[in-house]
């Protein structure tokens, strides 16, 4: 495009920004990504929580020729969506399973007619033949993933129902593809790439670092005192806030405690009818409710930008699902504190969770056996194939049906039923299939790892953070503003003779720099595994459940 062309482009994106969006001018990021899609680049969007990701599909929605589709995971975030974008003018509709029949058939229409601009939809209802079949009437001129990182085998909210998406879009003529994120590390970049079918993506990443976000950890020994330093947490804090637990149990206790303290609180997890989990959602936007009590149910696209504070009862499984949870705070730019209470045996909950996760060669083989057992008994849809399976939950058995597909056992027609191929396969083909989900294993559990290294962090929380998703800023050294940088923590002084400290340095000339997980040993202490490093300190973790943080000169590798 001439530089001309581009000018007259710019024009009419700021005259949009003025007097539809109410917008002075784009922020950092939001013009490059636009810049990408309106050039007909595949492109994934990696922007922190609060960054204005949707005016980024906004725009190329009213400049492009044809229908924007978003595939968001969520049909409230859904619905939110579709309010906002109604409230500017913008021609919008959801096609979803909250819809009435006659909602349905007149969104459907709207379709048709080329009505709509932008027509939000679930991952699960893209890959519907019969919705499907409505899409191709029209020209696609754009498909937008948003929380792309729940495409990603390796991201930390890995979603089955995103893995058919990529043959649902090729099916609508390969239209660009826009990936939305607020996180994602180099190997989940290149995993959403991957399982897109789109191996070139143009990457826009701005960054993570929200400076009005104020970090900290605070050590408990025991449930009780978890419960109690939590609602010290919400008693001493100003404005609204949200409270994550991992569990059910967790969420309903701590739940009932702030209520007997006199807090204006509510709660949502899975578990609640769908009608009270509205309720409750509503009763906290539009600030009925103060605190918030959850599981991490409640959140993805939560749009609440005066929350003031987020506190996390237990350790998440990961840094990634961390950041994003605690990053609902503060999104109107005003200071906020993140707070995770932790404690050790925190560590075993989430190891729970994770084996949940991963299929088995011998799922796979079952798997296998019953849709050729089935293949003669009519239609094989995802939902005849589910309902003849009581053995795997429906997030295992959607991994387990593109696991074998991708060995080339199954396959699926226009109408997206499955067909069995001729194939016979051997045991070493569902060992080799299984094998990707043994390597997920290996990932979450060092994820894991760095989440409890973060947690037991002498250093800077934000620096912790930076460096775990390689993102670097301009002159930072520290934030000094979360608990390390306010109140550092003593650094182990250690008595120890000049001659032992030369033969550490002599041994340090040759060795290795210090990472997370190497057995490491410290003069006056026992042999101990490294949890972080940052600067010239490094954090060990010892058998008796200690960790300190020393000075590197004191350290050298077991």
């Amino acid at each position: 495009m001439n530089h001309g062309a581009r000018a007259a482009r710019r024009n009419k994106i700021n005259k949009l920004l003025r007097g539809v969006f109410g917008v002075e001018k784009l922020r950092d990021g939001q013009q490059q990504v636009i810049d990408s899609v309106l050039d007909g680049k595949d492109t994934l969007a990696i922007m922190p929580t609060g960054s204005g990701k949707s005016l980024c599909y906004q725009i190329p929605a009213r400049m492009l020729d044809g229908t924007t589709v978003v595939v968001s995971p969520l049909i409230s975030l859904m619905k939110d969506q579709l309010e906002k974008r109604e409230s500017l003018g913008i021609r919008a509709a959801q096609v979803n399973s909250s819809l009435n029949r006659e909602e349905e058939e007149a969104a459907l229409e709207g379709i048709r007619s080329t009505f709509h601009e932008i027509v939000f939809c679930t991952p699960e209802r893209l890959s519907n033949p019969d919705f499907l079949a409505v899409l191709r009437q029209v020209k696609i001129a754009l498909v937008v993933i948003d929380e792309a990182h729940c495409i990603s085998h390796w991201g930390h909210d890995f979603r089955p129902a995103y893995l058919e998406m990529a043959a649902s879009i090729d099916a609508l003529g390969k239209p660009p593809v826009l990936a939305l994120t607020a996180t994602a590390t180099d190997d989940v970049v290149e995993d959403i790439g991957k399982q897109l079918g789109r191996t070139h993506l143009h990457v826009v990443n701005t960054g993570i670092y929200r400076p009005n976000l104020h970090y900290g950890v605070v050590q408990v020994m025991n449930n009780d005192e978890r419960y109690a330093r939590a609602r010290e947490l919400v008693q001493g804090a100003r404005g609204v806030g949200i409270v994550y637990a991992a569990t059910v149990k967790a969420a309903e206790e701590m739940l009932a405690l702030l209520e007997a303290a006199g807090e204006s609180v509510t709660i949502y997890h899975g578990k609640l009818a769908a009608g009270e989990r509205k309720t409750n959602q509503d009763l906290f936007m539009v600030g009925e409710k103060r605190v918030m009590v959850a599981t991490t149910a409640f959140g993805m696209g939560i749009d609440k930008p005066d929350t003031r504070f987020v506190i996390h009862l237990q350790l998440p499984a990961n840094l990634e699902a961390y950041y994003q949870e605690s990053g609902r705070a503060g999104r109107d730019g005003d200071d906020a504190n993140c707070t995770l209470l932790y404690f050790r045996d925190d560590k075993r909950l989430q190891q729970f969770f994770l084996v949940k996760h991963y299929p088995s060669s011998n799922d796979l083989k079952m798997i296998y056996e019953l849709v050729r057992g089935m293949a003669g008994e009519g239609k094989l849809t995802s939902a005849a194939i589910e309902a003849a399976v009581d053995e795997l939950a429906s997030s295992k058995l959607k991994v387990c049906l593109k696991l074998l597909k991708d060995g080339k056992l199954l396959r699926q027609n226009r109408k997206r039923e499955y067909l069995v191929s001729s194939a016979e396969p051997g045991a070493a083909l569902f060992e080799e299939l299984a094998g990707l989900y043994a390597q997920k294993q290996e990932r979450d559990r060092t994820a894991l790892e760095q989440m409890v290294s973060y947690a037991v962090s002498g250093f800077c929380r934000w620096k912790v953070l930076l460096d775990y998703f390689n993102d670097e800023v301009d002159g930072f050294e520290k934030c000094c503003k979360c608990d390390n940088c306010l109140n550092p923590p003593a650094v182990a002084e250690i008595e120890i003779r000049d001659d032992e400290f030369d033969t550490c340095a002599k041994e340090r000339e040759s060795a290795p720099l210090f990472e997370p997980g190497a057995r490491v040993k410290v003069p006056k202490f026992d042999e101990g595994t490294v949890m972080s490093v940052a600067a010239d300190q490094v954090t060990i973790s010892f058998p008796d459940q200690s960790t300190r943080t020393l000075l590197a000169d004191f350290v050298t590798l077991a």
